[in-house]
C-alpha cells in the first residue's frame, strides 16, 4: 500500500496557494458553504412553475419530522380525487391511522423474518441486515397497498396527528430497542428447540406488548367513526357509524389491484421488461407482493403523462436530495454548479450510481403536472409533503434531464400498459437480494 509523505501533501500546499482562483473559492465557500456558493440561478428561471398538463389539487401536507412520505403520497393521490368528486375544500386523510398498522405490521414481518433466519449465525448478511434496521418510517408502494387492503383508511378528523406520528425519532428508536431484545429470544427459541406452537405463543406476546406501546404512542385506531364536512357549496354532509373498509370502498374506491410499480434501473443485472421482487422486504405477512416492472426512461416518463393526461396524479419515487433546492423547490442537473465551484467532475451515470451507492430512491411524493412541448415532457410539477414553506406553496418543479437521472419509481394503472408490458409484469419475479438498491424505502 502507498502511504502519503509529507512532500506530498507540501506540494498539494504550495499548488493550492498559487491558484488564486482557488483560494478565492475558498473564501467564498468557507463563509457561505458548498451549495449556497455553487447555487445557479439559472435552473429557476428554465423551471417556472406552469405546466400544460396540471391536475387539480389541495394545499400540500406535511409529514414533519417523519419519514411517511410514501404514505403522504399515496393518501394524498386519493386526496386529489375526494376533494374533486365531493366538491371539498380542504381535506386530508388520516397519516397517524396507518402509520399505526404499518407499525404493528412491519413488528410481525421482523419477527417472521428473524424466525425464517434463526438458523443462520449472527454474523449472516441477512441476519445482520434485518438487525440493523428492525424497522423504519419508509416503505414500498405495494406495503401501503396491503395496509389500504387490509386496514382501509380513516379522514384525519378521525385519528388526527400525535407527537410521536409527527416526530418519530423517538418511537422508533424505542420499538427497534424492543425488536432486537425480541429476537434474541426468538433465535434462543429455536435454538433450544421449541415447538413452533411455544415460539407463536411467545411471539404473539411480544406482539401485544407492541400493540400496547403503538397505542400509548399513537392513540387507538378507530374502529367506527363519523364522516361530517361542508362541501365548497357550504351543503352539511354527515354519514354516520362507517368502519375505515366502508369509508374506503365509499369514499375512495380506488381498486388498488388495477396499479402496478414501473421502475427504471438501467443496471446490467437488471434488463428492461422483466419483474422484479426483493427478498424479505415488506410489511404485512400474506400481503401484496412488493413487486416492479423495469423499462426504459422513455417508456417510464410516457406511462406517466398518460395518467396525467386522464387526470390523475401519479405516485412516484426519487433520490431527492440530488441537485435540488429546497427553498424555491427546484430539481435540475444545474440547480448547483459543483462541478465549477471545486474544478473536479463528480459525474456518474445513473447505473453507477446505484451499482456503487451513490444514489437510490429516498423520497416519494406526487407528480400532478407535466409542461408538454412539441410532444414531449419538459419539466414536472412535484407536490411535495413538506409543507407550504419550501418550493411554490410546498410544490417543486423537476426538470426533464433531472427526472431521466433521479426518478426510480412510478404507480399507474395496469391499463395503460401494453399487452407486452403486462405480461412482462405478471410473470415470476426475478429476486433481488435484500440490499438492492431497487428494495430502497421512501
Amino acid at each position: 500500500m502507498s502511504e502519503i509523505t509529507n512532500m506530498m501533501t507540501q506540494t498539494f500546499e504550495s499548488d493550492f496557494q498559487d491558484n488564486n482562483k482557488q483560494t478565492a473559492l475558498q473564501r467564498a465557500v468557507v463563509k457561505n458553504g458548498i451549495l449556497a456558493s455553487a447555487e445557479n440561478m439559472h435552473a429557476k428561471t428554465t423551471n417556472v412553475p406552469v405546466f400544460s398538463i396540471d391536475v387539480k389539487t389541495g394545499k400540500v401536507s406535511n409529514q414533519k419530522q417523519s419519514g411517511r412520505c410514501w404514505m403522504f403520497a399515496a393518501l394524498n393521490t386519493f386526496r386529489h380525487k375526494m376533494l374533486n368528486q365531493f366538491d371539498l375544500k380542504e381535506f386530508e386523510l388520516s397519516q397517524n391511522y396507518v402509520f399505526f398498522w404499518d407499525k404493528y405490521e412491519k413488528a410481525n414481518y421482523f419477527y417472521e423474518n428473524i424466525l425464517a433466519t434463526a438458523d443462520q449465525e449472527l454474523s449472516s448478511r441477512k441476519v445482520a441486515f434485518l438487525l440493523q434496521v428492525p424497522q423504519q418510517d419508509g416503505g414500498q408502494w405495494d406495503m401501503i397497498v396491503s395496509i389500504f387492503q387490509k386496514y382501509g383508511v380513516v379522514p384525519k378528523t378521525a385519528m388526527p396527528e400525535s407527537k410521536n406520528s409527527s416526530s418519530s425519532r423517538e418511537l422508533n428508536n424505542y420499538l427497534n430497542k424492543k425488536l432486537r431484545k425480541d429476537a434474541v429470544r426468538l433465535r434462543h427459541l429455536v435454538e433450544t428447540g421449541k415447538t413452533s406452537e411455544e415460539i407463536q405463543e411467545a411471539k404473539t406476546k411480544m406482539l401485544q406488548e407492541v400493540y400496547n406501546f403503538l397505542a400509548i404512542s399513537l392513540g387507538t385506531p378507530p374502529k367506527t367513526f363519523d364522516f361530517e364536512y361542508r362541501d365548497e357549496k357550504q351543503e352539511y354532509h354527515i354519514d354516520r357509524e362507517l368502519t375505515p373498509q366502508r369509508f374506503y370502498d365509499k369514499y375512495v374506491g380506488v381498486d388498488l389491484d388495477n396499479y402496478v410499480s414501473i421502475i427504471n434501473a438501467p443496471t446490467a443485472d437488471k434488463p428492461y421488461n422483466q419483474s422484479y421482487t426483493v427478498e424479505m422486504l415488506g410489511n404485512v405477512v400474506g400481503g401484496k407482493e412488493v413487486k416492479y416492472l423495469n423499462v426504459d426512461m422513455e417508456t417510464f416518463k410516457k406511462l406517466a403523462v398518460a395518467q396525467l393526461e386522464q387526470g390523475e396524479t401519479v405516485w412516484f419515487g426519487c433520490d431527492v436530495g440530488q441537485s435540488s433546492t429546497r427553498d424555491t423547490g427546484i430539481m435540475s442537473l444545474d440547480a448547483y454548479d459543483v462541478n465549477d465551484l471545486f474544478d473536479i467532475d463528480f459525474t456518474m451515470t445513473k447505473a453507477e450510481r446505484l451499482d456503487h451507492g451513490e444514489s437510490l430512491m429516498t423520497h416519494a411524493m406526487v407528480l400532478t403536472g407535466v409542461d408538454i412541448v412539441d410532444g414531449h415532457s419538459t419539466k414536472w410539477k412535484v407536490e411535495n409533503s413538506w409543507g407550504e414553506k419550501v418550493g411554490d406553496k410546498g410544490f417543486f418543479v423537476a426538470s426533464d434531464e433531472w427526472m431521466d437521472e433521479y426518478t426510480y419509481q412510478i404507480v399507474v394503472r395496469k391499463d395503460l400498459l401494453t399487452d407486452e408490458q403486462r405480461t412482462a409484469f405478471e410473470a415470476e419475479p426475478v429476486v433481488l437480494q435484500p440490499w438492492d438498491p431497487m428494495g430502497a424505502l421512501a
